[in-house]
């Protein structure tokens, strides 16, 4: 059978993308491969849950759009499907004299992007968040939590409904693109589709390759490895707590997390990942290696960030380095609570130069359209971006292998 549409992914990116062709032409023929034997089986289903409001992003840019109208149609579909999520709001503290003149610059950039928040004061924060300490703090009230993984089994249930076919441990082994169409081949089926869309995560660069089209970047896994509490410290904060952000830092920093199930998380934290998909901690993959080695940019990256990376390991192999790090904010935890909890691992799409990539990138060609970097808040703005995918895909006319960054 012919498709009008092969996806490659089945994160909630890739999931988001059938519902919006499937909303946009109604009997679409869809099909949906994912090589894991469930969806959300890698970053959807290894992140903290949280529904952001967009505060960190530059004012008009892509990446604050999208976070904002993300958040209203994540909300929105949980209500659709009864999927349970809680606005609990986020507190974004400063321990210091530098974050607090920080946290003022971050205020003006949330008021930019039309987010509502709250300047607190310390003795507000005292109140609101009596054991966390802070010379104040930002209240941003319409960050919320929420399972991705809950959203993407709503999608699968809707999509099915509406005719897509989603095969599950089906791994793409070659694409092949041609002016009639595109074939994909897996282990043990071939499929033809009109168009393809490659939502593959921590694998995008490898399928775009796989496919035909030039990179200048690869794929780098960075672990976020966290600690939960246990269950009688669940309430040691009423809502998510932040720390204020380092510009010169490639990454937000540990943070207390409310999770839809009650409990809390601590981290994540930031550290060179030797395995793509590899979550246990010490899992090393060969190959992973050698394609991060071969590749110049990841060595200059190294080259760029190796004091934060240096910190950032201290941190990962002593849980009191990582205490130390929760302390500044929260006085009272002990290493007694830091419980094992599951890492994460994102995908980070480096370029030659060893910068790290923050915007969306694309590869396209005239038959298929590759997300080779969706960076963080993808989950909570996937809605809006797969429309914006599908808009991309319909109006290809550059050149095979070009590469955008929206």
């Amino acid at each position: 059978m012919r498709f009008d549409f092969a996806i490659v992914g089945g994160g909630i990116v890739g999931l988001a993308t059938v519902r919006a062709i499937l909303k946009r032409q109604p009997g679409a023929r869809v099909l949906l491969l994912e090589k894991e034997a469930r969806f959300a089986a890698h970053q959807t289903g290894h992140n903290s849950g949280v529904i952001h409001a967009g505060v960190y992003y530059a004012p008009g840019s892509l990446k604050a759009r999208l976070c904002r109208d993300g958040a209203i149609a994540t909300k929105a579909f949980c209500r659709q499907n009864d999927i349970p999520f809680d606005v609990c709001g986020k507190l974004i503290v400063a321990t210091n004299a530098l974050e607090l003149e920080r946290m003022q610059a971050l205020e003006g950039r949330a008021r930019q992007n039309g987010i509502e928040v709250e300047r607190l004061t310390a003795d507000d924060l005292r109140v609101r968040e009596p054991n966390i300490a802070g010379l104040g703090a930002l209240f941003v009230a319409a960050t919320g939590i929420v399972s991705y993984s809950a959203i993407c089994a709503a999608l699968a249930c809707e999509v099915t409904e509406k005719g897509a076919q989603l095969r599950l441990g089906s791994k793409v082994r070659a694409i092949a693109e041609d002016p009639q169409g595109v074939t994909i081949e897996t282990e043990g089926e071939t499929f033809h589709a009109d168009r393809l869309i490659a939502c593959a995560g921590l694998q995008s660069d490898r399928v775009a390759r796989m496919a035909g089209l030039e990179l200048d970047c690869r794929i780098v896994p960075f672990r976020g490895e966290y600690y939960v509490l246990p269950p009688e410290r669940n309430h040691v904060v009423r809502h998510l707590i932040y720390p204020v952000p380092d510009p010169d830092l490639p990454f937000l920093g540990i943070h207390l997390t409310r999770m839809i199930d009650g409990r809390v998380t601590v981290g994540p934290n930031a550290v060179l990942g030797f395995s793509r998909e590899g979550y246990g901690r010490g899992a090393v993959s060969a190959s992973d290696l050698y394609d991060m080695a071969r590749f110049p940019g990841f060595w200059k990256t190294l080259g760029i960030h190796w004091k934060s990376g240096l910190r950032e390991s201290r941190n990962a192999l002593s849980r009191n380095g990582y205490l130390a790090e929760c302390r500044k904010y929260c006085p009272s935890l002990t290493l007694n609570d830091l419980q094992p909890y599951p890492a994460g691992i994102r995908a980070q799409a480096v370029a030659r130069d060893g910068t790290l990539i923050h915007d969306f990138l694309f590869a396209q060609s005239p038959r298929m359209l590759h997300v080779v970097n969706a960076p963080s808040p993808a989950a909570t703005s996937a809605f809006p971006i797969a429309e914006m995918i599908l808009d991309r895909m319909l109006g290809v006319t550059g050149q095979a292998g070009a590469i955008n960054a929206a």
